[in-house]
């Protein structure tokens, strides 16, 4: 009898949680990636997140709470936990389980799988260690700062992620919420996008409309929000913002001394205009950046953050840009390291010359004070 309610009750769980309109819409999709998105029971869950304990909370948000977890087979995961059952948070779920179960980009978080027998639904991601780039920006780790060339690497990762989505998926893919809590770090620093559950599919062409605004209050497109027309433009805007802070360290939203909130965004750019980027570099990087790069970056985050959308760059151009800063900065890096140790090699090079000289000079004195009878050979020799 209990065995048959707890059955009943997952069948419920599975219609409630929108398994059905998941069904339909996974089964309708052309992709061949939907078969690899494993669909978990709610006790492998709950064993692996320890009854969702508190202490395993990696991180909250406004669509639910994510948990570090391992499963049976030893593979840590992150679990992540529906605030609660609406139309809205069902829409994000699926959207984000059919989107993540197209993608398969290295810099983009990977869905391991979901289940829906639970009382909310639950996401099963790739467990990401070194948490957002966010932390690692406003908490000025002094014991591990990001260098400038992390933060270039880590720009040129979610430029190219981003990229992928727009030009490379099979349908573009536009995110809608990229932020710098968005963007996660792996244990070699890798940038990974995460958090799908705005992001759009469409077709080609096709431009998103919406009745009603989503985004986060800082990395909002202006254009989107006065037209309510998304485009791939308006994730060109957020990833603007995220260079912006990325150079600068600091947050979105600024808050001065007499707590009035300023935008980043608008601030950067009237410092740009005023040829005053310099002064707001993150005080931890600058004085290991070369300033060209610096200005190179701030200028690629000032096209991206243009208010006519029509007018910023693609992700491809910006993807290129940053690759090309970056290669550019290792062969001046390469030819750097060259010249310094040419120069050592003719330190050395002299110096023995120098001491050559010295021991030849010496040698000859001795040898015009010493006569051949006053020295025994090494190695007696016999007359026959």
């Amino acid at each position: 009898m209990e065995k048959r309610k707890s059955i009943k009750l997952k069948q419920k769980f599975f219609r409630q949680n929108g398994g059905l309109l998941l069904q339909q819409h996974l089964s309708s999709s052309d992709q061949g990636g939907i078969s690899k998105t494993k669909v978990f029971s709610s006790e492998e869950l709950e064993t692996a997140t320890d009854g969702f304990n508190v202490n395993r909370i990696l991180g909250q948000g406004g669509q639910g709470t994510v948990y570090k977890g391992m499963l049976a087979d030893g593979v840590i995961v992150a679990v992540k936990r529906s605030t609660m059952v609406g139309e809205e948070n069902l829409e994000g779920f699926i959207n984000e389980v059919c989107i993540l179960s197209q993608i398969n980009q290295r810099n983009i978080v990977r869905l391991l799988g979901c289940c829906l027998e639970a009382e909310v639904p639950l996401l099963v991601y790739e467990f990401i260690p070194n948490g957002t780039l966010s932390e690692y920006l406003l908490r000025q780790n002094e014991e591990f700062p990001l260098s400038w060339e992390m933060r270039l690497q880590i720009a040129a990762e979610t430029a190219g992620a981003l990229c992928y989505l727009h030009s490379a998926a099979s349908i573009p893919i536009y995110h809608r919420d990229i932020k710098s809590t968005n963007i996660l770090l792996d244990h070699k620093y890798r940038a990974k996008i995460a958090d799908f559950g705005t992001s759009r599919s469409l077709s080609v062409y096709q431009t998103h409309l919406t009745t009603s605004v989503q985004g986060t209050y800082g990395y909002l497109d202006p254009e989107y929000f006065w037209s309510s027309q998304y485009t791939d433009k308006s994730d060109v805007y957020s990833f603007g913002v995220v260079l912006a802070e990325l150079l600068t360290g600091q947050k979105a939203i600024l808050t001065n001394e007499s707590q009035e909130r300023k935008n980043l965004a608008a601030h950067f750019v009237l410092l740009m205009e005023e040829n005053r980027i310099l002064d707001i570099v993150d005080a931890q990087i600058k004085e290991h950046c070369p300033k060209e790069d610096v200005i190179c970056v701030a200028n690629i985050a000032m096209r991206c953050l243009n208010l006519n959308g029509k007018k910023r760059p693609t992700m491809k151009q910006v993807t290129s840009e940053l690759e090309r800063i970056i290669q550019l900065s290792q062969k001046k890096n390469v030819q750097q390291n060259n010249e310094e140790a040419e120069s050592i090699t003719a330190e050395v090079v002299s110096a023995w010359d120098d001491a050559s000289t010295s021991i030849t000079c010496s040698s000859f004195q001795v040898d015009q004070a010493l006569s051949s009878s006053d020295v025994e050979p090494l190695v007696p020799f016999k007359t026959w």
